[in-house]
């Protein structure tokens, strides 16, 4: 139950049919895809010695080779571990530390940074860089046959940050990643052979998730030349490919939204627009609806259940005239079907209709568990169900509307951005005594990071400058307030709805 079957499948039906596209340029079809998928395999396991189950980094911003080298991994028989481009070297260096990782595929632009982490490693991983001599080599080894794995076998290990600052490897099997696939096609959209998704997000996330259903049908996978989201390349892309889909933060459909409006571009050449990730407030989709037209499906997720908690379906998000029609298009949606949501107490028991607790779901797309950390895949998986952590209330009829987020997790841009880990480098400043990070509601980003800090001899520039020295830019706060103490309750727990409370 590999999940390279999908691929090699479209490849023996369909050779011819353009599979990746550089922008409206065709790079390879099916066949072209699948052979060198099969060739990279071979280098993998013969030319590298990596035995099945073995786990293979990609530190790649998004690339024309993203998906040869996924595929080529599991024709292997080995696990993916996607990073986000985004990730400090520091961070990268842990995940691969974690994940045991024996070689990393790294573009060009980030090579120079990879090679000082990897050359100080104990443990040997071998850098492999697209477009480079090391690449073209490995693409001449001889083709083998796609390796057998079982349903429950590793297939992508999503490194998701936690509470305690350090990232927990999501561990999500075969068996998963054809359960979400099966969401796709049952819960959000039909694909068919001339339809496009289109990687405006990072494939090492949610949007690279959705290759399989467009694998599956021998549809295009376009990579922007940009590499990422601009609203004027995509909207050119929709003319020149057409029949556009896409995963994207709702920061991004708003960006998109305005420019079309400023422009005065058409929608037709977009198909479908699949938002999560992050709050999408309801003036901004009913701007979406009204400017581009019923294209839209909300889906709500996390990486331990990838996109498929609940979605709320293109005719939902387009019925006007349905007497809850605000309160629906405020929600995420129902429970997919492939999975069962409840929104329960501490204590797992069913709250009332319309009262907030924490969200459960159980199903096949729901994690194996967290890799290497059996303490938080205990307090995560209880009796079959997933706690999510966030909180959240259902209505009779099987609406969920997100309430908070038990965790803290700050979503910005679509990124989450967790307040313990930024926390922990600011801690780091010998004249910061005390700090507390929450989320500001923001109208571009939905929310950014600001810290409240007591200090003295600390500035906002040396935080900043110790923030990018070891966690990703786009984590670092946006705003510091310096404040003579931290409010607390009788047990010295901060309390971060007060802080919340003076931002308004």
């Amino acid at each position: 139950m590999n999940i390279v079957q999908l691929l090699v499948r479209s490849a023996r039906v369909y050779p011819e049919r353009p599979a990746v596209l550089l922008g409206d340029a065709p790079v390879l079809n099916y066949g072209q895809l699948a052979e060198r998928a099969s060739r990279l395999a071979g280098y993998l396991r013969n030319g590298l010695h990596l035995e099945p189950g073995a786990r293979v980094g990609i530190y790649m911003t998004n690339h024309v080779a993203y998906l040869e080298v996924m595929y080529a991994a599991w024709w292997a028989g080995l696990a993916v571990v996607p990073i986000n481009a985004k990730l400090h070297a520091r961070e990268v260096e842990f995940i691969l530390d974690d994940a045991g990782a024996q070689v990393l595929f790294v573009t060009a632009d980030l090579a120079e940074e990879m090679d000082v982490v990897l050359q100080g490693r104990a443990t040997p991983c071998t850098r492999i860089t697209p477009d480079q001599a090391d690449y073209a080599a490995a693409l001449q080894a001889s083709a083998i046959a796609p390796t057998h794995r079982q349903p429950g076998d590793l297939a992508w290990l999503f490194y998701t940050s936690g509470t305690t600052g350090r990232p927990k490897g999501v561990m999500q099997t075969h068996r998963n990643l054809y359960a979400m696939t099966s969401c796709y096609f049952s819960d959000l959209d039909s694909v068919e052979a001339d339809d496009a998704i289109v990687y405006a997000a990072p494939m090492s996330h949610g949007a690279g998730m959705y290759n399989f259903a467009f694998v599956a049908q021998a549809a295009r996978h376009v990579v922007p030349v940009s590499g990422g989201f601009d609203p004027a390349e995509l909207v050119d892309l929709s003319r020149t490919v057409g029949r556009l889909c896409m995963f994207a933060a709702p920061t991004m459909v708003k960006r998109l939204v305005e420019h079309m409006e400023a422009s005065g571009a058409e929608a037709d050449g977009f198909k479908t627009l699949v938002y999560g990730g992050g709050p999408m407030y309801v003036q901004d989709i009913q701007h979406a609806l009204t400017r581009m037209g019923p294209r839209f499906v909300q889906i709500y997720g996390q990486g331990e259940s990838p996109m498929t908690i609940t979605a709320l379906s293109r005719s939902q998000l387009a019925d006007h005239d349905h007497p809850q029609w605000l309160s629906r298009i405020a929600s995420v949606g129902v429970a997919q079907t492939l999975v069962e949501v409840r929104v329960v107490d501490e204590a797992g028991a069913d709250v009332p209709h319309g009262v907030t607790g924490e969200i459960v779901v159980r199903g096949e797309t729901v994690m194996a568990g967290y890799w290497n950390n059996p303490q938080a895949t205990a307090s995560a998986l209880r009796d079959g169900w997933l706690w999510t952590g966030d909180m959240g209330a259902m209505d009779a009829q099987g609406f969920l509307t997100l309430k908070d987020r038990s965790k803290d997790v700050i979503i910005s841009g679509g990124s989450n951005i967790y307040p313990r880990e930024v926390e922990e480098v600011l801690l780091r400043h010998p004249g910061v005594r005390e700090v507390s990070v929450i989320g500001q509601s923001d109208p571009e980003w939905g929310e950014v990071v600001v810290a409240f800090v007591v200090a003295s001899g600390a500035t906002s520039a040396q935080l900043d400058a110790l923030c990018l020295d070891h966690i990703a830019r786009f984590k670092r706060p946006k705003h510091y307030h310096f404040v003579d103490s931290l409010p607390k309750n009788n047990y010295g727990k901060v309390l971060k709805t007060t802080l919340r409370a003076t931002l308004q």
